[in-house]
């Protein structure tokens, strides 16, 4: 199987063309199964967010590409894609889920939130049964490196994300938010930062208002807003000298006639609107209208650079830990590989032991039960011994990505080609016990590979 990832993000692909690809939280787990339908795809993982959608997968080696999935299920030319698309395989696909997980591919970087984004997608993949052994086990390494990112450098020691930096846009369009009137737009995640860095900065009042009452209920007793219901979001938006708006919406809910009636009700006072949603809230053609200044998540990425050079010494650190746990999955993943011939050496000798216990059969017979309990001890011990050169080199080959050794030892015991990669302990029954590695050291003197558990966020 290979481990596939295409995508698209905030650095490849404009607004314009992200917001077509955006998945609705509503409609992820169908999007997944449609994801997991596709030929040869055996598991599948979709990541939609303000900035990225990928497309993480494993896949046969003759698989179409999975550029198809995009061009089928959002009705997109290939055309418009392709220039944008990036695709990664094998070692540079795990190597790309370290570092989005870890934040160091986001616009923010260091920005706690994607990772919650990553963990939601991988639940919601597990649910609809699109996330197996191979994927649970890349993404868990994933959430591992990440939290490693996090307690091993400063990268995420200042709370910075989306929400914060179009509030300090705002900020700077205004020289200072005191005395200036906030009207949120959507009661999720980012509008919930968004009011806790008004607040900070001296926003006078705050208005909040979304589809779900209760929710801008909650938001605006929490920083002390006024509630808006939705249906009189027209009526009232133009009291508000900036809107940060943010909602779900599959359209964009603010349109030029819109702003053409705010600009007559407000006498031509300017108003600011920051749209961080995708796909878009607000209509590109009303930042035309004379008086409304239009910034959208793209905008922000020259904000959102400033950071990035506070953190630049931090970032490198981190990146170094991400292609250290690459180098240590690699070689995890390719010693697993090797467990069936590890596995099969094991059985095939331990056949070879149990026959020729058996033709002897009656000469042991005179034997008393201890005596005999004595030879089969010795039998083992003699196979453990035989086995234990022939075991290292298998592992060591595996670490070194060394097929050709392994294939010459397959060779020379007679072991059958192929076979399937594991990712846990095969024993010697041919039972799989899940999460495993194999261990260093003496060979085993049972037939089973010895494991050891990985750690896990």
């Amino acid at each position: 199987m290979n481990i596939v990832l295409l995508g698209v993000n905030h650095k490849t692909a404009p607004i314009e063309v992200r917001e077509r690809l955006a998945i609705e939280p509503s409609r992820l787990a169908e999007a997944t199964r449609s994801l997991v339908q596709t030929p040869g795809v055996h598991e599948g993982m979709i990541l939609s967010t303000c900035n990225r959608v990928e497309l993480l997968l494993c896949q046969e080696p003759a698989a179409p590409a999975p550029m198809r999935f995009l061009h089928d299920y959002f009705a997109l030319e290939p055309a418009l894609l392709r220039p944008h698309v990036y695709e990664y395989r094998e070692r540079e696909a795990v190597r790309h889920i370290f570092r989005v997980a870890s934040s160091l591919d986001s616009m923010v970087v260091g920005e706690p939130q994607i990772l919650g984004q990553v963990k939601e997608s991988y639940s919601v993949a597990r649910s609809v049964g699109a996330v197996q052994s191979t994927l649970d086990k890349l993404l868990q390494s994933a959430f591992t490196v990440a939290k490693k990112v996090r307690s091993e450098t400063q990268i995420g020691s200042s709370s910075v994300s989306i929400a914060s930096v179009a509030v300090e846009l705002a900020q700077k369009i205004f020289g200072s938010l005191q005395g200036k009137k906030v009207f949120l737009v959507g009661a999720g995640k980012m509008s919930e930062l968004a009011a806790r860095q008004l607040i900070q900065q001296g926003a006078s009042s705050i208005l909040v208002t979304n589809r779900t009452h209760e929710r801008a209920v909650k938001l605006a007793e929490t920083y002390h807003g006024r509630v808006i219901r939705y249906e009189e979001l027209y009526a009232t938006a133009d009291q508000a000298d900036i809107i940060i708006t943010s909602t779900g919406a599959p359209h964009a809910i603010f349109r030029r006639e819109h702003g053409q009636q705010f600009m007559q009700r407000r006498r031509n006072r300017p108003m600011f609107f920051i749209d961080i949603a995708v796909p878009r809230d607000v209509d590109p053609a009303m930042g035309k209208v004379e008086g409304i200044f239009l910034y959208d998540i793209d905008d922000l990425q020259s904000v959102a650079a400033s950071h990035l050079a506070d953190r630049a010494r931090e970032a490198e650190q981190a990146e170094s830990i991400v292609t250290r746990e690459v180098d240590r999955y690699q070689q995890k993943l390719q010693t697993l590989n090797v467990v069936p011939t590890i596995v099969e050496l094991q059985r095939s000798v331990e056949e070879l032991r149990q026959a020729e216990l058996r033709r002897m059969q009656s000469r042991l017979q005179s034997l008393t039960p201890e005596q005999q309990a004595a030879v089969d001890a010795l039998t083992k011990g003699i196979m453990a011994k035989f086995l234990h050169l022939p075991l290292q080199a298998i592992k060591s080959a595996a670490r070194n990505g060394d097929s050709g050794s392994v294939d010459v030892i397959r060779n020379v015991f007679d072991l059958a080609q192929g076979g399937e990669s594991v990712n846990g302990t095969m024993n010697g029954n041919g039972n799989l016990q899940p999460e495993a590695e194999v261990a260093e050291g003496e060979a085993p003197e049972s037939p089973e590979v010895q494991l050891e558990p990985e750690e896990h966020s």
